[in-house]
């Protein structure tokens, strides 16, 4: 986890501590001998859930597997509310990931009394 994280490091905000969680499952998939989760807060999120959002768009333009989701009780409302959803959440990602990083050291240096023109 350590070399995943450390390898896209870019993508990481360092003023998130423990910005990534992972979990090991006891019980694995059939054929597999250990099963993981791995998520982070990081705005490099947002390329997974656009992919998704455009897979999800593609399938439910062609209505593919819809009538199973129908046929169960559910509207076809509901996929157009979720694909809304899925494309504010992508647009919240980039939002942030445009924003510009503030410099917080200055402000700091004042509070804390810190002349930066002395010299010990």
């Amino acid at each position: 986890m350590i070399n995943v994280q450390n390898k896209n490091s870019s993508y990481f905000v360092e003023w998130i501590p423990n910005n990534v969680k992972s979990s090991v499952c006891d019980i694995p998939p059939k054929s597999l001998k250990m099963s993981s989760t791995f998520f982070w807060n990081s705005t490099s999120v947002q390329e997974m859930f656009r992919r998704v959002s455009e897979q999800f768009t593609a399938m439910f333009r062609r209505k593919a597997f819809l009538h199973w989701y129908t046929g169960e009780g559910m509207d076809e409302m509901e996929f157009s509310e979720a694909e809304s959803n899925m494309n504010d959440l992508v647009a919240e990602y980039q939002q942030y990931q445009d924003a510009p990083v503030e410099d917080d050291e200055a402000e700091y240096k004042e509070d804390e009394g810190v002349d930066e023109n002395y010299e010990t």
